[in-house]
């Protein structure tokens, strides 16, 4: 019979499989975790309107930012058009982004996280890493600290999530993503390439639908099919860097550790705009980009930083994408200054966006200063100090709400302009 050593437990029910009379416990060495909300946004509709539960639910109108798993069982995925998610699931319900509340359940989530270990490496808003190695005589094991950190983000925040625990990031994430809905599962290392080896390629970081593709044109459909092959063979298929990744995984060679304190090289921001953004006129798009570079530039001033590069991503109806840079004679965080080099950006890229029909818009401001360095200058005229401006207004949101001053130009408009976009 072949050995079952996947321990999977729940809040309410401890299941543990067994081979042969024996029990697969937790090692001290298995003491990465990694927590993930599930199905974040629409979980925390769910939770605040207690009509919404146990229904399908599709969190924004044009293009999907989340689904619940009751949306999930009829085809309905993140990112897909609003349109086809309805034509799916004709019977969801359909409700607008509310970042600020999604805002707040994360800080209260990564609350828990931090309490629990100090050793936090965020993704996202909604997932993490946890290092608990060294906390056995305090807190216990790592299934026992995982199933009380569930408990207490459950209890606390009134949010399911999910949590994977393994010797290894890599494994512990394909452990939570195997684990969900609501569950909690551990990954012995005694036993890691049995867990891992029948799982499909596209379990494995990297691999996509085209990748998954080329894969699958030689006949590889597992991971165990990869970890069969030489690097060089897999070099072959996918490509060098590829190959040389898959072949770590697939032996699950992962030496990185749970990073703190990671240092961002830059702050960003995105927009989906799905196929409603190729009938935008041009006053509607430049209300996308002034609402995304205020948020970063707050973003930025609130993190006492400064960048000098501004960089514009776009998507395209046909999916191909585009970057255009500017580089600022100095390091800023003033809203007017990077916004003006954000809406030239823009205008130059407008042939393409009028040909091609734009789908996405996102920006990001590079060359990060953590110091919030800034050039002093001699002013010679009466031009007001921008950014003494853009620190009062921020004063002023963060006393009365964001929603106490706006830029003329998104009054009136889609509310789904103030969404943010996944973590840089």
């Amino acid at each position: 019979m072949t050995a079952i050593f996947v321990a999977r437990f729940s809040l309410g029910t401890l299941l543990v499989a067994r081979a042969c009379e024996h029990v697969f416990v937790s090692s001290d060495a298995a003491d990465i975790l990694h927590a993930d909300l599930d199905s974040f946004y629409a979980s925390v509709e769910q939770r605040d309107d207690r009509s919404l539960r146990g229904r399908p639910v599709i969190v924004g109108g044009g293009v999907v930012l989340a689904a619940s798993y009751e949306a999930k069982a009829f085809g309905v995925r993140t990112a897909m058009g609003g349109r086809q998610a309805k034509m799916l699931c004709p019977q969801a319900i359909v409700v607008p982004p509310r970042m600020a509340a999604y805002s707040e359940a994360s800080a209260a989530v990564f609350e828990v996280f931090h309490d629990t270990t100090p050793l936090v490496e965020p993704l996202s808003v909604d997932e993490a890493f946890l290092d608990v190695s060294g906390l056995g005589r305090v807190s216990g094991t790592p299934v026992q600290i995982g199933a009380r950190l569930r408990e207490r983000v459950l209890d606390e925040v009134g949010l399911p999530i999910t949590v994977g625990i393994a010797r290894t990031k890599f494994l512990a994430k394909v452990a939570s993503q195997e684990a969900k809905p609501d569950g909690l599962l551990l990954v012995p290392p005694d036993r890691e390439l049995e867990f891992l080896h029948p799982l499909p390629v596209r379990r494995l970081w990297g691999v996509g639908a085209k990748t998954a593709d080329k894969l699958h044109a030689h006949g590889i459909r597992t991971v165990a099919d990869v970890a069969e092959l030489s690097e060089s063979m897999l070099g072959s298929i996918v490509g060098g860097g590829m190959g040389h990744q898959l072949f770590a995984l697939s032996h699950n060679i992962d030496r990185r550790r749970v990073v703190t304190g990671v240092r961002r090289r830059s702050v960003g921001a995105q927009r989906a705009l799905g196929r409603a953004g190729n009938t935008m006129s041009d006053s509607e798009i430049d209300a996308v980009v002034v609402n995304l570079v205020d948020r970063i530039t707050r973003r930025m001033r609130k993190s006492d930083r400064t960048g000098r590069t501004v960089v514009l991503r776009l998507r395209f109806d046909d999916f191909s994408r585009v970057t255009r840079s500017h580089t600022l004679p100095r390091a800023t965080a003033a809203t007017d200054v990077i916004l003006s080099a954000a809406r030239a950006l823009v205008a130059a890229a407008a042939p393409l966006i009028a040909e091609r029909g734009l789908t996405l818009v996102g920006f990001a401001v590079s060359n990060i200063d953590r110091e919030g360095a800034q050039q002093l200058e001699l002013s010679f005229d009466a031009e007001p100090d921008r950014l003494a401006l853009d620190s009062a207004v921020d004063e002023v949101r963060q006393r009365f709400g964001n929603g106490s001053l706006t830029r003329g130009v998104l009054l009136g408009r889609d509310p789904g302009l103030e969404m943010p976009t996944l973590p840089d």
